[in-house]
């Protein structure tokens, strides 16, 4: 529980980290004003800056540096990414030359889109390394230069209520062999359950360092015609490039995954917008930090592909053009370079709030259904402190 903790924390952080951090070289680049640059969230535990005589002084606690001369570089509490406070992002000192309101609207967009570029292009980073060193992959259809090692199958989906499920087996399970017998091929390893139907079999598993053993009788399944468990399996291997393939592979690889993500969030849009409801695919703080902790269990490799992925979708998410969010802003500016004239701060800010609340409300509703779903997860907790 502790590990999954730890980790979640530092893989959110980090992430939050590098978007704030997008935001503020872009507005220094654009000689903006970033009045303070906090690693972790405030309360502020100490800050460090440049007075007007250019000497490095430090600040205490919340205490105004009123004789900054540039940005305040701080530490702060919460250790939950960072945060950038840019002069005038929220509509003030717009008479300012290096206040953001002051500035021409493709600067301003510039800003605001930069955290989302800075997540796209931490991900690619995150995969090309990967690539360089190991990354688990389908190990059909790779592309040139490819090195395959570690070949094991794995489980990629389990179907809610299915045979599988129940019985306790879940995503990334390997299966190690089954009844006694190990596969080196998904369709042999397909032929073997489907022949077995009806009949108990001991599936063993390797889950993270552990080697379980779980019952399952195969049942015919509606969508492949055929006996199986409920769960969709590929043969994977650790996946290793050159240096300059790998760094390819990795930006070609992110944009795959952009754009199966969009696709994911449009499906979930048009459900919400339908009337079907929030899909139970989507996961809240509480599912990513369930998930989190099993996927560090998988190893180091395994963490770095599924922050990739968390990145990306980060970035996306902030992206949407809904009130409160970076997409949200950008989309204020292009009414305003349309009518020629800013919307209203005030209006502004009102339709911000709301939209803040209901991405809270959705948090919310979602973080519900997490905890419900992984009741199991938050009674160990319990029983851990008590």
């Amino acid at each position: 529980m502790i590990l999954t903790i730890i980790t979640f924390i530092i893989v959110l952080g980090l992430l939050v980290f590098v978007h704030e951090l997008g935001h503020f070289i872009v507005a220094r680049k654009l000689g903006v004003k970033a009045e303070e640059f906090g690693f972790g969230l405030p309360p502020r535990i100490i800050g460090f800056y440049k007075n007007s005589d250019e000497k490095w002084k430090k600040i205490i606690g919340n205490k105004e540096a009123a004789d900054a001369k540039g940005t305040v570089y701080s530490f702060n509490w919460l250790p939950l990414g960072g945060f950038v406070k840019i002069k005038g992002e929220n509509g003030e000192n717009d008479n300012e030359q290096d206040s953001f309101t002051s500035r021409k609207i493709w600067q301003r967009a510039s800003i605001l889109s930069a955290g989302v570029t800075m997540n796209i292009i931490f991900a690619a980073a995150l995969i090309s390394f990967g690539f360089m060193i190991g990354m688990p992959q389908m190990a059909g259809d790779l592309s040139y230069g490819a090195a395959v090692s570690e070949k094991k199958i794995q489980i990629m989906d389990v179907l809610p209520a299915s045979r599988a499920e129940i019985a306790g087996i879940r995503l990334g399970d390997v299966i190690i062999g089954i009844d006694g017998t190990y596969f080196t091929s998904v369709e042999k390893l397909q032929k073997f359950v489907d022949e077995k139907s009806g009949q108990e079999l001991k599936y063993k598993i390797r889950r993270g360092n552990e080697e379980l053993i779980f019952k399952v009788i195969p049942e015919k399944m509606k969508e492949t015609g055929r006996s199986g468990i409920g769960v969709a399996i590929s043969e994977i291997g650790l996946v290793r490039y050159p240096f300059f393939i790998a760094i390819w592979e990795g930006i070609k690889s992110t944009f795959l995954m952009i754009w199966a993500i969009i696709v994911a969030f449009y499906g979930l849009l048009k459900g919400i917008i339908l009337g079907q409801g929030v899909s139970a695919d989507l996961a809240g703080p509480v599912g990513i930090a369930v998930i989190t902790g099993q996927v560090a269990k998988m190893g180091f490799i395994y963490i770095l592909q599924f922050s990739a992925m968390l990145s990306i979708n980060l970035a996306i998410i902030n992206f949407l053009p809904i009130p409160a969010l970076d997409g949200g802003r950008i989309l204020f500016l292009a009414i305003e370079k349309i009518k020629g004239s800013p919307v209203k701060k005030e209006l502004e800010n009102i339709i911000h709030n709301i939209g803040f609340s209901l991405l809270m409300l959705l948090v919310l509703i979602v973080t519900l259904r997490d905890v419900a779903k992984f009741n199991d997860w938050f009674g160990g907790i319990w029983e851990k402190i008590f």
